[in-house]
């Protein structure tokens, strides 16, 4: 069976490329959209996109994987990306990094074994005023920001991951 978006979505898509003068113009949106409704970008989607917004697939692919919002493979319940660009850098952004592979036990660009979180590093979360930063991406699509974390915030936050963590369903893609 061919990659099709749910009713739902497919309302959401046609009301998005009715808002952009054309569809070029619609593709990060529309890729949101398919991230959410396929829980990953695959090459399967990224076709479907550019069958769908009447692009050269290579445009769909060009922009897709440009973008670190655009996950390229399945990730977690909770996909955890730290920023490292440099005021990040500077406030301690690779040391957060260390911290969280330390305690989850994968690197980055690893998910868990069970599947509950994805580490990335990122690169400009624009948020310099409160670096070091950690955005977290659930997969119900809600988005939190963890700004300044410091080791005394750090349990605090990951309390907090493990009671939102818990209530998720395994999102699509994961097995």
């Amino acid at each position: 069976m061919a990659l099709q978006f749910s009713e739902e979505a497919e309302t959401k898509f046609q009301t998005l490329v009715s808002r952009y003068p054309n569809t070029h113009a619609a593709l990060l949106p529309s890729l949101l959209l398919a991230q959410a409704e396929f829980g990953w970008i695959s090459v399967e989607v990224m076709d479907y996109l550019a069958e769908r917004l009447a692009l050269n697939p290579a445009q769909v692919l060009a922009t897709a994987t440009f973008y670190t919002m655009y996950n390229k493979q399945p990730v977690g319940k909770a996909h955890l990306q730290v920023c490292t660009t440099f005021t990040c850098a500077v406030c301690g952004g690779f040391d957060l990094i260390n911290r969280i592979e330390d305690r989850l036990n994968i690197r980055s660009g690893e998910t868990t074994a069970d599947g509950k979180y994805t580490l990335s590093e990122v690169e400009c979360l624009a948020a310099c005023g409160g670096a070091p930063m950690l955005m977290v991406t659930y997969s119900d699509g809600e988005i939190e920001y963890f700004e300044k974390l410091d080791d005394a915030k750090f349990d605090a936050m990951f309390a907090k991951l493990e009671a939102r963590v818990s209530l998720l369903p395994q999102p699509a893609g994961m097995h």
